[in-house]
C-alpha cells in the first residue's frame, strides 16, 4: 500500500480547496495515510478522513496518547528524545512518518519551519511532496534538496535561518552532501 505523510502547518486553521481534492484522491486510491495529532493542518485533514469515515490512517504521537485522533484510528507512539521539549520533543514523530512514507501532501503557511523539515525530511529520502503554499498561493512538487532549497529560498533568510536553526546535524549534513 502506498503512504502518504500528510501535515502541515499548525496555523492553518482551513484546508485550501485543492487540499481537499488531493485527500478525496487519497481516499480514492486507497493510500494508506500517516498524520499526526497536532491542532491545524493535522486536526483539518484528520477531520476530512473521519468524515470520509476512511479507515487506512495511522495516527502518529508522543505523548501517552494522542491530542487528536478524531477517526479513533490506530496510534503510534514515538517517544521523544530524552529531555527534549518543545518542537524537539514532536520532531521525532515526524521524522518516522516521512521514513515511512512514499509521498507527502503538505499545507505550509509559508513559515513554519516544522513543516519546511518535514518536507526535506521527505527530499533527502526521494519522497516527492506536494507542497501548498498558503502564503504564496502556489503548488510544487518538492522531489530532492534543489526544489526544497529553492521552496525555501522563495520564503525569504528570516523563515530559511529559522529553519535552519531546528534542523538535526545529520540533516544540515545530509542537506550539504
Amino acid at each position: 500500500m502506498t503512504m502518504i505523510f500528510i501535515g502541515g502547518s499548525r496555523e492553518i486553521l482551513e484546508l485550501p480547496e485543492p487540499v481537499t481534492e488531493r485527500i478525496g484522491a487519497i481516499v480514492a486510491a486507497e493510500h494508506g495515510v500517516l498524520i499526526g495529532d497536532a491542532s491545524g493542518a493535522d486536526t483539518e485533514a484528520q477531520s476530512l478522513l473521519a468524515g470520509y469515515r476512511y479507515e487506512h490512517v495511522g495516527v502518529f504521537h508522543t505523548g501517552k496518547v494522542p491530542r487528536n485522533n478524531l477517526g479513533d484510528w490506530a496510534a503510534y507512539h514515538v517517544p521523544p528524545p530524552e529531555g527534549a521539549q518543545g518542537y524537539a520533543a514532536h520532531a521525532e514523530k515526524d521524522r518516522e512518518m516521512a521514513r515511512r512514507a512514499d509521498f507527502g501532501l503538505m499545507v505550509w503557511d509559508g513559515v513554519s519551519p516544522g513543516t519546511a523539515l518535514n518536507v526535506l525530511r521527505l527530499a533527502l529520502i526521494g519522497s516527492p511532496c506536494v507542497v501548498y503554499d498558503t502564503a504564496r498561493i502556489v503548488v510544487r512538487t518538492i522531489r530532492n534538496p534543489g526544489d526544497w532549497r529553492g521552496m525555501l529560498h522563495d520564503a525569504g533568510h528570516e523563515v530559511e535561518q529559522h529553519v535552519a536553526s531546528r534542523m538535526t546535524p545529520d540533516e544540515r549534513a545530509r542537506l550539504a552532501g
